[in-house]
């Protein structure tokens, strides 16, 4: 049984990696595919929600069919690394729902976001019109990929 999130068993890991592949699972279901009977398993279910090894469940849209299909890596340097000057970013982009990821970085940039967009034309005014009008954003580069070759929210267990 989960007492932390660093002491998962071999059962807690079946059922992580069974919700990682469907989050809207029947209890039944569930206690079926990682050998419990339903009661037990829920109980698990519910350890691991209270403990916040699981976080929260999502629904995950493809992009493209809501108009959303272009991904863009864009790194932000900022003319600070101070507490308020990354506080400062970090509010705005929270407002920003093109803006999906973001990540204060140890290296070359200060930033980097994943953002989406309809297009490349989108993304550019967003950029103009948003990004870098951000106080303190001193250059924004920006990686567009060609394919994607591997996306996936399942953490390995």
């Amino acid at each position: 049984m989960v007492l932390d999130s660093m002491k998962l068993d071999d059962i807690d890991r079946r059922v992580l990696r069974e919700l990682q592949k469907d989050g809207r699972i029947q209890n039944a279901e569930l206690a079926k595919r990682v050998g419990l009977s339903p009661s037990p398993c829920l109980r698990r279910v519910r350890i691991l929600e209270e403990t916040g090894v699981i976080a929260r469940y999502v629904a995950v849209v493809d992009a493209a069919k809501v108009g959303r299909g272009q991904t863009f890596f864009t790194r932000i340097w900022l003319n600070s690394q101070h507490e308020d000057a990354v506080d400062h970013f970090v509010a705005e982009i929270n407002k920003m729902p093109e803006v999906v990821e973001c990540y204060v970085m140890l290296g070359d940039c200060d930033m980097l976001l994943r953002v989406v967009a309809a297009d490349i034309a989108a993304y550019r005014r967003f950029q103009a019109d948003h990004l870098s009008r951000i106080r303190g954003v001193l250059n924004v580069k920006t990686d567009i990929p060609a394919q994607t070759v591997k996306q996936t929210y399942a953490v390995p267990l």
